[in-house]
C-alpha cells in the first residue's frame, strides 16, 4: 500500500487527497475487499488504449459502469460513439451502460506528435470491422453526464480519457455539476516530462486547452493522472504475447486478441519498448485508492501561448500561499496495473455472448 504525506501551509502533514473526494489510499478499494461497486461513467475516445480500459471496468466487480460518453479526439465523436456501443456489445454486461453520443472531427495533430491515429487505426479500434447500429435513444453525452449525476448525486466518478469537451459542456448545462459528482479522474496533462504532441502539451489537454481550462478552474473535485506517470504502465512485448496466448479462444478473446497485437505492432514502429497503458493507469486511480500517491497543487491550463498552448503549468515556488484546486497522481504502482490489466482481459476474453 502507497501512503503520501502531503505539506500543508501551517507546516503539519496530512495522508491523501485534499481536494478530490476519491478515497484516501488507506482505504482498500481492491477487487478482494469492495463491497459497493463505484458508479462510473467513463468518457473516452476510443482508440485501443481506451478500448482496453473500457473492457475492463466492464468486468470489474468494483466498478458498476453506467454510463459511456463519447467525445471527439482520438477518433471524430461519431466513431468514438460507434467504438463504444461495439464494445459493450461484445462485452454484454449485465446491465448494459447508457450511452452518450458526439459529433466533432477527430484531432489533427502535428506531424512530430506521437500519431494517435497510426497507433489504433483510422476509426480507433485497429483493424476490425465491424456493423452496428444508430442509437435508439439518442442523448448527447454532456447531458448524459448531466442527468446520471442527478439521477445519482454524489454516487457517480467519472473518469475522463479524452479530451475535456464534455465535461466542460456539462459545467455549463448544470453548473451546480460539482456538487453532484463524487469525483472526476482524469487522464491527462505533464508533471516535468515532455508532452506527446508538443514539446509540453499532451493530447487529452492540449486538443481542446479551452475546455480543459475551464474544468481546471471550476470548483470539480478533480485528480489528474499526468503522462509522466501513467506513461510508466507498460506491457512488454514478451508480456504482450504471453497474454495474448492466456485468452480463451473464443469470439471476444480473438477479438481483445486483435486489438493487443495491433496496438504491440504500432508501438514497435513507434520505436517504443512495450505497450503503454496510460488508460489503465487512470482507471485504477478511479478505483483502487491503495495503488497510487497523490499531491495537492495548484495547475492551470495556458490557452493562449504560441509556444505553450496546452500546457499544463503547475505553481510549486517556495512559500507559495495560493490554494490548490486539484490533485495531481505522483506515483503509481506501475507492476499492480499491468497485473490488474492481465487478470481483467482473461476475465473478460470468457464473458459475453459467442458471436462466432
Amino acid at each position: 500500500m502507497i501512503r503520501v504525506a502531503l505539506p500543508e501551509a501551517d507546516g503539519q502533514s496530512k495522508v491523501g487527497p485534499k481536494h478530490s473526494k476519491l478515497p484516501s489510499p488507506s482505504f482498500e478499494t481492491s477487487l478482494r475487499t469492495a463491497v459497493v461497486p463505484q458508479k462510473l461513467i467513463i468518457d473516452a475516445d476510443p482508440g485501443i488504449g481506451d478500448a482496453l480500459a473500457v473492457v475492463t471496468a466492464l468486468v470489474d466487480p468494483s466498478a458498476e459502469v453506467i454510463g459511456l460518453t463519447a467525445v471527439p479526439g482520438a477518433v471524430a465523436g461519431h466513431q468514438a460513439t460507434r467504438n463504444l456501443q461495439f464494445l459493450t456489445d461484445l462485452l454484454d454486461p449485465i446491465k448494459h451502460p447508457r450511452i452518450g453520443q458526439s459529433e466533432g472531427a477527430a484531432y489533427a495533430g502535428d506531424e512530430y506528435s506521437f500519431g494517435h491515429a497510426r497507433a489504433s487505426g483510422i476509426q480507433g479500434l485497429g483493424d476490425l470491422e465491424f456493423d452496428i447500429f444508430d442509437l435508439a435513444n439518442r442523448r448527447e453525452s454532456a447531458k448524459l453526464i448531466v442527468d446520471l449525476a442527478q439521477e445519482f448525486p454524489q454516487e457517480v466518478r467519472v473518469l475522463t480519457l479524452g479530451p475535456l469537451t464534455n465535461l466542460a459542456s456539462a459545467l455549463e448545462l448544470n453548473p451546480d455539476l460539482p456538487q453532484r459528482l463524487d469525483g472526476v479522474v482524469c487522464l491527462g496533462g505533464t508533471d516535468g516530462c515532455p508532452g506527446d504532441i508538443s514539446a509540453v502539451s499532451e493530447f487529452n489537454i492540449g486538443s481542446d486547452p479551452e475546455s480543459a481550462a475551464m474544468v481546471f478552474a471550476s470548483e470539480i473535485p478533480l485528480t489528474l493522472v499526468p503522462l509522466n506517470v501513467s506513461s510508466r504502465c507498460v506491457l512488454t512485448f514478451e508480456d504482450v504475447n504471453a497474454l495474448t496466448d492466456l485468452i480463451e479462444d473464443s469470439a471476444n478473446g480473438r477479438t481483445l486478441a486483435d486489438l493487443l497485437q495491433y496496438s504491440l505492432r504500432a508501438h514497435r514502429e513507434q520505436a517504443c519498448e512495450g505497450l503503454i497503458l496510460s488508460e489503465l493507469a487512470a482507471l485504477v486511480v478511479a478505483l483502487r485508492a491503495e495503488s497510487y500517491s497523490i499531491e495537492a497543487v495548484r495547475c492551470a491550463v495556458e490557452t493562449s501561448g504560441t509556444l505553450t498552448r496546452g500546457m499544463t503549468v503547475i505553481d510549486r515556488r517556495s512559500g507559495f500561499t495560493g490554494q490548490s484546486n486539484l490533485d495531481i497522481v505522483s506515483s503509481i504502482d506501475h507492476h499492480g496495473v499491468v497485473d490488474y490489466f492481465s487478470r481483467s482481459l482473461k476475465r473478460a476474453s470468457g464473458t459475453g455472448q459467442s458471436r462466432d
